[in-house]
């Protein structure tokens, strides 16, 4: 699904004005960016986590020069669904149809 599927779903749904949910959406975004930019984690009950991870530095391979590549430690943002939600498309997901791979010439 789309942002502009999501939007048109609420907007049939709820009978709010389009541009009052896209702004809402957006103005959503922005908050879950700016909050994890400054580290804090976000909990959504029954629904899940958007949180902060911290990887620790690692030493990394350049094949091709076949030297050692020193990666620092960095944060990397995550989403942690709820066990209820995950659950929930655990047992209700239907598979999607995967498009035919095209072959390679």
């Amino acid at each position: 699904m789309t942002k502009a599927e999501v939007i048109a779903e609420i907007v049939n749904k709820t009978g709010i004005d389009k541009n009052m949910v896209s702004e809402s959406l957006e103005t959503f975004f922005k908050v879950v960016k700016t909050s994890m930019t400054d580290g804090k984690n976000l909990y959504f009950r029954g629904f899940g986590s958007f949180i902060v991870k911290k990887r620790a530095k690692k030493i990394a391979r350049n094949i091709s020069k076949n030297t050692a590549i020193e990666i620092p430690e960095h944060f990397i943002p995550s989403f942690k669904p709820a066990k209820t939600f995950s659950d929930k498309v655990k047992k209700n997901a239907k598979p999607i149809a995967k498009a035919p791979r095209k072959k390679s010439k």
